[in-house]
């Protein structure tokens, strides 16, 4: 409360919370109570992926926070692995504990600290060895959040029951003692709770009473369908300029940077609705991080989509790419379809998203959907040849989409089985894979991303060759491109649904 009133904390939102936590079965049961906020962490993720420097390491070690750069993008609360960050609905900015660097600043001690009546929190200068703090980490035996992620986090804690720091040893609850979790959280901790190990006795696991609400999903569908229509813009060029030949006619020329730069700007649109303060977009250009990948991601954008407006512009001219500068096209290609797997990288609150495999499926899936997209509009408009003005056979075009887009599916299919099906040795990744192949999105999973987007085109191209069927192509095609969308949106909200904290 003394946080609150000190920093003007909205009303539902929190910088420092105290968890309930109790173990046991009755009559042998005890509660445990777990001060949570920013852990100022010397490698700070939410440091490192903030594309506006809005978050920064001050010389003194507080990680510090400047509304007035902040975009809203959310990104730092998907950095964090201790949910330590919220959105202040009053600014639609970001924030969190800053360890009252205000009053620090005339020699005053934050406002939980001088509050609290029985010293339970103690502050001051780890570095100093005189510092009462130093002195106790130094003698008593503390522990950490989540030592495991790396950040060197700088809240100890003394004589605390382990089970209150590590969400893997709580099982979740819908209901608390004295309050009533919001129904987008209850609902994902319910589906969470339906994976969880049950054979243990109910007094294995520790049980969350009380908490502060928490924001269940950061990203929404907007980045989904981000995913989504940035891999068919990267695929429509990546496409023709791995494999264009003058035969493509205008389908190579125009109809494939068209379509490239249609889904770039609809990338960008994504990208920008989904800010919390979208009239501060140019930002990222204007005031950039450049250890964000949400920083290189922008300005890779930009440059494919001036490449694929020039490659329009000399398609409407009547030429043709010279083959040589189709290689440096392909590269800046595979550049728009992979940046986003070092952004999900940076975002190391989210374990499930950390996969190796992340970067070559982003790209396999480019691929799969550039066919898919180019052998619909073949199909819709055969293109012509520029040279004679007249109409291409577009079952040339056909003949070489079919099997590419074939071979993309065969490895976009491979790629998603083995992500979720192989030994995850975290326990996170492996919680969220469950959630995709065994629990609430296993429908999603399996009729729409492995039967319908994998299996049913693969049926229907090896039909549409066989008997020479338009309709099937066109099928599968489209087949193809609902199951990539289906398989983006259902790997994004799993790995926003295992809890933080």
């Amino acid at each position: 409360m003394a946080c609150k009133e000190e920093n003007q904390v909205p009303l539902g939102t929190f910088r420092t919370w105290v968890k309930y936590v109790e173990k046991g079965s009755w009559p042998n049961t005890r509660r445990y109570f777990s001060v949570l906020r920013c852990n100022h962490c010397d490698d700070a993720p939410c440091v490192t992926i903030c594309p506006t420097v809005a978050l920064y390491r001050r010389a003194d070690g507080i990680v510090d926070f400047d509304g007035a750069r902040c975009i809203g993008c959310k990104s730092c609360m998907q950095g964090c692995p201790y949910d330590a960050l919220y959105i202040d609905p009053n600014t639609n900015t970001a924030a969190k504990c800053h360890y009252c660097a205000h009053r620090l600043e005339v020699g005053l001690e934050p406002a939980c600290v001088i509050v609290c009546p029985e010293r339970a929190i103690i502050a001051g200068d780890l570095d100093d060895p005189r510092t009462e703090i130093a002195r106790m980490v130094g003698r008593e035996q503390v522990e950490v959040r989540k030592p495991e992620q790396g950040t060197r986090p700088k809240v100890y804690y003394v004589g605390a029951d382990s089970s209150t720091l590590s969400p893997p040893l709580q099982r979740s609850t819908s209901t608390y003692l004295w309050g009533e979790r919001p129904a987008g959280e209850r609902d994902l901790v319910e589906m969470v709770a339906a994976l969880q190990e049950t054979g243990h006795g109910d007094g294995a696991l520790a049980r969350p009473v009380y908490d502060a609400p928490h924001v269940p999903r950061p990203w929404g569908w907007k980045v989904s369908a981000y995913l989504w229509t940035k891999a068919i813009a990267a695929g429509a060029l990546l496409v023709p300029a791995l494999a264009g030949s003058a035969w493509w006619g205008t389908t190579l020329t125009i109809t494939a940077p068209s379509i490239c730069l249609l889904f770039t700007l609809l990338t960008t649109a994504l990208l920008v609705l989904d800010l919390k303060r979208p009239g501060r977009f140019l930002y990222i250009l204007a005031k950039p991080n450049w250890r964000s990948w949400l920083v290189w991601g922008a300005w890779i954008l930009i440059a494919f989509g001036a490449v694929a407006a020039a490659w329009l512009v000399i398609g409407l001219s009547g030429r043709y790419i010279p083959n040589p500068m189709r290689w440096p096209v392909a590269l800046l290609a595979l550049a728009t379809a992979g940046y986003s797997a070092f952004l999900f990288g940076q975002a190391e609150g989210r374990d499930f998203w950390q996969s190796p495999l992340v970067l070559p499926h982003l790209i396999v899936s480019a691929f799969a959907a550039g066919c898919a997209t180019l052998l619909l509009a073949s199909l819709v408009w055969p293109g012509t040849m520029p040279a004679r003005g007249v109409t291409a056979p577009a079952t040339r075009v056909d003949e070489a989409l079919l099997p590419l887009l074939f071979l993309a599916i065969i490895a976009h299919g491979a790629l998603v089985l083995i992500e979720v099906l192989s030994r995850h040795p975290v326990r996170d990744p492996a919680l969220a894979a469950r959630l995709l192949t065994r629990g609430a999105y296993r429908a999603r999973f399996w009729g729409g991303v492995v039967v319908l987007g994998t299996l049913a085109p693969l049926v229907a191209l090896v039909g549409a060759v066989a008997i020479g069927s338009i309709a099937l192509a066109a099928a599968a095609a489209v087949l193809a491109l609902g199951g990539l969308w289906l398989w983006e949106d259902v790997w994004v909200k799993a790995g926003q649904s295992i809890p933080l904290s």
